[in-house]
């Protein structure tokens, strides 16, 4: 089995058309065709089911696309590894997050990791819940931190940041003037939310928020993206929801209405794979308190 044939069949799992692959690989249609019979012989698996119209993966097809991505993926980064050891530089974990974890807890976090392991370089990158998973999954990412109460097999989780929620409305709502006395006050307002899209959980939470106040929200927009749902609020094109910790920093002509009073809560955990053996990533997680 050699190495191109994995990529060739990864592409071809991707696109399921032969002729857009091909190209894609700046290969032949026919020279495709080949290699993959030749790994399919290989591993004495069917890996597609093919005819004139189309092509579908198998079920071993599809568990096999899987394996290949987190394969070629840490491939990539045993090289990546190896040369940043050639060269002298220091070991690197990959940390995703959702904009919150960057008000309290990766700042903390990475001044810990500055002071009691230096060799171990962090690379950031921001992501919402369900592209964090993936690419955990994927071993594109050593260590996310995600508000998802439930992750998929193979995954281990820690509970590092609990947060009340925060109403956040333009400084022009009338509200501000009159004074808060409770979320009915908002019933006839358009609300901006976190798409479901960032996570049904949390999603499920803030709906649990409007079912204990008696009424159902009506909703604007969607997003998964704090800063674009703070703009839209702005310029009073409606009202939303949110964890309390994204309140910090924000320079924006807004008002923020803590609403700790309420029972619901919203997690952050940290996630990362069973079989990740980064030694980077076993001493950032002994930071994790």
């Amino acid at each position: 089995m050699e190495l191109r044939q994995i990529k060739y069949f990864q592409m071809l799992g991707r696109e399921l058309h032969f002729a857009k692959a091909a190209e894609k690989l700046f290969i032949t249609q026919p020279a495709l065709t080949k290699q993959i019979q030749q790994l399919e012989a290989e591993m004495g698996v069917k890996l597609l089911e093919r005819n004139k119209r189309s092509v579908q993966l198998t079920v071993a097809g599809e568990y096999f696309l899987e394996e290949a991505d987190y394969l070629l993926n840490h491939l990539e980064r045993s090289i990546e590894g190896a040369l940043r050891r050639s060269r002298g530089e220091l070991d690197e974990i990959k940390v995703g997050f959702v904009g919150s974890a960057m008000q309290h807890v990766i700042p903390d976090l990475l001044v810990r990791l500055n002071e009691r392991a230096p060799q171990v370089h962090a690379a950031l990158e921001e992501l919402n819940n369900k592209s964090q998973i993936q690419a955990l999954q994927k071993d594109k990412l050593d260590i996310g931190f995600v508000r998802m109460e439930s992750v998929p097999q193979g995954l281990n989780k820690k509970m590092v940041y609990e947060d009340s929620f925060s109403l956040v409305v333009s400084a022009k709502h009338p509200v501000v003037g009159s004074g808060f006395k409770s979320l009915e006050t908002f019933k006839n307002d358009r609300f901006i939310m976190f798409s479901n899209d960032y996570s049904q959980e949390y999603y499920d939470n803030v709906m649990g928020i409007f079912n204990d106040h008696g009424f159902r929200p009506k909703v604007s927009y969607r997003s998964v993206q704090a800063n674009s749902i703070f703009r839209l609020v702005e310029k009073q094109l409606g009202v939303a929801i949110i964890p309390t910790s994204l309140a910090n920093g924000v320079d924006l002509d807004l008002k923020f209405i803590p609403l700790a009073h309420l029972r619901q809560r919203t997690r952050l955990y940290a996630v990362w794979s069973a079989k990740n053996k980064n030694k980077g990533l076993a001493l950032f997680l002994k930071l994790i308190a």
